[in-house]
């Protein structure tokens, strides 16, 4: 019989425990929607408030951020008047100061093929280029679909090595190998 006891005083504790379990979570439950309705009214309160105060706070605000652009485009002003004056006189001294390149000013003398376009006359690299262009212009001898391309007629073939088209980089190392 002690038996038999022990097995329903544990059938009656589990049964209680069980039903423990189930009723804690409900109270629970009623509990925490309580809570937030009280807690929502105070919320409406503040947001009300807060609505009020929000747009002087906002008009402080930029009449802060406008005042502050105001004195960085004053002082940009300021540095670019001044800083003109500096450049300017920077600028004159560098020009005068500047030589050109005496490797470009040395005097070539041409071909006999180059010559023949451009004179026999001894002149810097930068001549014998210019009055090739002069030449290449004068006669149209630019390529009318690609104008980097230069046809030769029967002067500048010679100096082109030959070739009856060139493009305009090709053609300064071809004329280069003509001037000594």
């Amino acid at each position: 019989m002690a038996a038999a006891k022990k097995k329903t005083a544990k059938k009656a504790s589990a049964k209680r425990k069980k039903t423990a379990k189930k009723k804690a979570p409900a109270r629970k439950k009623t509990a925490k929607k309580k809570a937030p309705a009280r807690k929502s009214a105070k919320r409406a309160a503040k947001k009300k408030t807060a609505r009020k105060k929000a747009p002087a706070r906002k008009k402080a605000a930029k009449k802060k951020t406008v005042k502050k652009a105001a004195k960085k485009k004053t002082a940009r002003k300021a540095a670019k008047k001044k800083a003109p004056a500096r450049k300017k006189t920077a600028k004159k001294k560098s020009r005068a100061k500047r030589k050109p390149n005496a490797a470009f000013m040395k005097a070539m003398t041409p071909s006999a093929a180059l010559a023949a376009v451009i004179g026999s006359n001894a002149m810097p690299r930068t001549e014998v280029t210019k009055k090739i262009w002069a030449y290449i212009k004068r006669n149209d001898l630019q390529d009318s679909k690609n104008r980097r391309n230069i046809n030769a007629d029967e002067k500048l073939k010679p100096v082109f090595g030959g070739k009856r088209q060139v493009s305009m980089f090709e053609m300064t190392k071809l004329v280069n190998k003509h001037l000594s």
